[in-house]
């Protein structure tokens, strides 16, 4: 997927969680777009690759594309981390959102992913699509209505003074 079907991905699965929890949705959702960005690290042609470039060269040197960011193993590796360095847990839970949100996202690519890196399985949907094609736009439009009616509800929960 694109970096903007992720980020959107990002923004719904935050705002979606919004709806359930007492968690501040901004905060949740800038974490959410950090969390469905960071995972590409591995690829220096990301959004994230092109901003930390010698980051995203390591990692790709050290694991590859696709395999540990992309797994598991990365996301326990990332809550135990924020866990013990963020004191704010609304912060860590949108991050973890919007990578749960972008592993779901690339799992419906044909390169799917190492979801149980260090196993070399490659975990993807029955069916897949091009990164980059027409399906992926009809996703992304998806992901943007649901992020304005999640968004929305939001809005009028917080208004609402009755």
């Amino acid at each position: 997927m694109l970096g903007n079907t992720h980020i959107v991905g990002g923004i719904t699965a935050s705002l979606a969680f919004a709806q359930i929890s007492n968690d501040n949705p901004l905060i949740l959702v800038g974490a959410g777009v950090i969390g469905a960005l960071l995972p590409d690290i591995c690829h220096g042609g990301s959004k994230i690759g092109r901003a930390f470039p010698i980051s995203s060269k390591m990692v790709n040197k050290l694991f590859g594309h696709r395999s540990f960011t992309h797994s598991l193993l990365f996301l326990l590796c990332v809550a135990l981390l924020m866990n013990a360095i963020v004191p704010y847990k609304t912060f860590t839970l949108g991050l973890l959102l919007g990578i749960i949100s972008h592993f779901i996202l690339d799992m419906g690519t044909r390169q799917g992913i190492k979801l149980f890196f260090p196993i070399k399985i490659r975990v993807r949907f029955p069916l897949t699509i091009k990164t980059g094609g027409k399906v992926e736009q009809v996703i992304f439009a998806g992901l943007c209505l649901l992020s304005l009616y999640f968004g929305y509800e939001i809005i009028m929960e917080m208004v609402d003074i009755t």
